[in-house]
């Protein structure tokens, strides 16, 4: 009698529910499509060029970078701090940009600093350098880790 209630009050709540279906699994964890079309909007705010597949993939190397921090019981107030927090001791505290490093890019591109000492642009070069390392490593670690995990993709449906 409840159930009949509810269904003829939202019936398109229960329908979004039905309509719903799984986009990817990440082991045993599933994105689905409704989860995937919210952060593809908000990703289209940000990037208007980008695909729903590149925003799935996003969101599956999240899943394994979480669940990596949770297994070396990292901690934080929020899921963009913890990754941030395991980002930071697992990668980039094992960076280290030599000052050679720093002055061969900065020959390279001395037109861009516009007449600005090395000095003077030493930290910005450092900075960029290491991140610039950080993501190169980031991919290779995020590789790693799809290796060892098993990933589903089921987006062949195309949404409009």
């Amino acid at each position: 009698m409840i159930f009949l209630f509810v269904i003829t009050l939202f019936p398109s709540i229960i329908l979004a529910e039905i309509n719903d279906r799984v986009v990817g699994f990440v082991d045993n964890e599933a994105i689905t499509l409704s989860e995937l079309e919210i952060r593809y909007e908000t990703a289209q705010k940000i990037t208007p060029d980008i695909t729903r597949e590149e925003v799935l993939n996003t969101m599956i190397n999240r899943i394994l970078l979480v669940r990596e921090a949770k297994k070396i019981r990292l901690e934080a107030p929020s899921e963009d701090e913890l990754l941030e927090e395991y980002i930071d001791l697992k990668i980039r505290a094992f960076i280290r940009i030599r000052d050679e490093e720093m002055m061969v890019f900065y020959e390279k591109n001395i037109e861009e600093f516009q007449g600005r000492e090395f000095e003077d642009v030493r930290g910005e070069i450092e900075n960029y350098l290491i991140e610039k390392e950080l993501n190169k490593r980031l991919k290779l670690h995020i590789q790693e880790l799809k290796e060892n995990a098993c990933i589903k993709i089921q987006l062949e449906k195309e949404v409009e």
